[in-house]
């Protein structure tokens, strides 16, 4: 504009009939008027810039909105895997129970060991307790003592009261020995307060208050009996459906290369004699198979599978012991 007011100014100087006070009239209003002009060009253009702050701010305020949304969901979903996720001792339980009765067989004998091991196991990966060490002369796993790596209490009440036992007890004793104690299978009655007591039952009422069981009452002729018919299905689907892939379609041959809660888990679920309810929905070949890869793990030499890099040693001996 003010290019513009100078051409003008210097057309109207040069044209015939104007004076040179007409001129600087005209040259004083061209001052004036330019910077008001410039002025109102300059906050327009910051206007324009601030709009395009703003626009960026909202642009960079949507993007962390749909972080936050992504962050929000993926805590959402961390938070409903929590309030499914099973200690090993639940699993076991769970393969156990009959869906519409709720209750384990009444043949099963196997099962009461096979928790107690899987006690050890959990508390063991939790990093609650461990193997003494070996030595120069390689004891093996079921001379070795399990002792005390970590009191801190794991949330879970039959671990805790487990772990409580192990720390109190001098001299340490082996896995063989924590097993028949925490079942109270044991000749020495100064030992029977060991005995962990109604497992089965506290952990049903775990998998109550985590929605996949229900409590009922089931009249039997002479007795009244609490039952746990099961609610949600899928978790005992997807359980099933996790422990056929891991012989089947996801089998790495190599007990080291599986994950260490699906390698205890098939080990104690054929302990306590439940595994059978996870391979019946397969196929006659598939059934084969299966039972041939686990048969191939239930031949493995734990002693010589324990000292490989990276094992958890109190995880075979456990194994050692429930396989014999």
């Amino acid at each position: 504009l003010t290019a513009i007011f100078d051409v003008l100014a210097r057309a109207y100087i040069l044209g015939p009939g104007h004076s040179f006070d007409h001129f600087c009239i005209l040259l004083l209003l061209t001052k004036s008027f330019s910077p008001a002009m410039s002025g109102a060009y300059s906050r327009a253009s910051g206007l324009i810039q601030r709009r395009n702050v703003v626009a960026s701010s909202n642009t960079a305020d949507g993007n962390n909105d749909e972080i936050d949304a992504d962050k929000l969901n993926e805590k959402e979903i961390d938070e409903d895997s929590k309030e499914t996720r099973l200690t090993l001792m639940e699993e076991v339980l769970l393969l156990g129970l009959k869906d519409r009765e709720g209750y384990t067989s009444f043949w099963n004998d196997c099962i009461s060991s096979g928790l107690r091991g899987c006690i050890l196991i959990e508390l063991s990966l939790r990093g609650r307790v461990e193997l003494e060490k070996a030595g120069m002369r390689r004891r093996s796993l079921a001379n070795r003592k399990v002792i005390c790596k970590s009191d801190t209490p794991t949330g879970d009440v039959l671990l805790d009261e487990a772990l409580r036992h192990i720390k109190e007890t001098q001299p340490p004793e082996t896995v063989q020995t924590w097993i028949e104690y925490l079942s109270g299978e044991t000749w020495n009655p100064l030992k029977l307060r060991y005995q962990l007591r109604n497992v089965r039952e506290r952990l049903a009422k775990n998998l109550v208050e985590k929605g996949v069981c229900t409590t009922e009452k089931q009249n039997f002729l002479l007795f009244d009996m609490t039952t746990h018919p099961l609610t949600d299905n899928v978790v005992k689907q997807k359980l099933i459906k996790r422990v056929q892939d891991s012989v089947l379609s996801r089998w790495t041959n190599d007990a080291h290369r599986m994950d260490r809660r699906m390698l205890s888990l098939i080990y104690l679920a054929h302990s306590s004699d439940v595994l059978e309810n996870a391979f019946a929905p397969l196929s006659d070949e598939d059934y084969e198979v299966a039972m041939k890869r686990v048969r191939e793990l239930l031949d493995l030499d734990f002693d010589t599978e324990s000292m490989k890099e990276g094992t958890n040693e109190l995880l075979w001996a456990v194994l050692s012991a429930i396989s014999k």
